[in-house]
C-alpha cells in the first residue's frame, strides 16, 4: 500500500479540520408566544409562522377533545345496553 513521502504539517491538518467545528444554532423569537424558534420554521409550541396560525393547534385540540367525549358517550351507552 502507498505511504506518504512526507508527514503532513499540523497547519495543513488544522486547515483541513477547520470546517468540522460545531456551530451554535441561530434562534429567533416567536412573535406569538415569545419562545425560541429555529428561523424559517413553524413554532412547535403555538403553531404560528410569521404571525399566521399555520397548524391551527387550538382547533385540532378542541376537535380531538370532542371526539374523545363522543367516544366515551358511545362506550357508556353500549355498556348500559348490555
Amino acid at each position: 500500500m502507498a505511504e506518504p513521502k512526507k508527514r503532513l504539517t499540523s497547519t495543513r491538518s488544522g486547515n483541513r479540520r477547520s470546517h468540522l467545528a460545531l456551530k451554535k444554532k441561530a434562534l429567533s423569537v416567536c412573535l406569538q408566544c415569545k419562545s425560541p424558534v429555529v428561523p424559517h420554521r413553524v413554532c412547535s409550541v403555538c403553531g404560528y409562522y410569521k404571525g399566521t396560525d399555520v397548524l391551527k393547534l387550538e382547533e385540532k385540540s378542541q376537535a380531538k377533545e370532542a371526539r374523545r367525549k363522543e367516544r366515551e358517550k358511545e362506550d357508556k351507552e353500549k355498556s348500559e345496553e348490555k
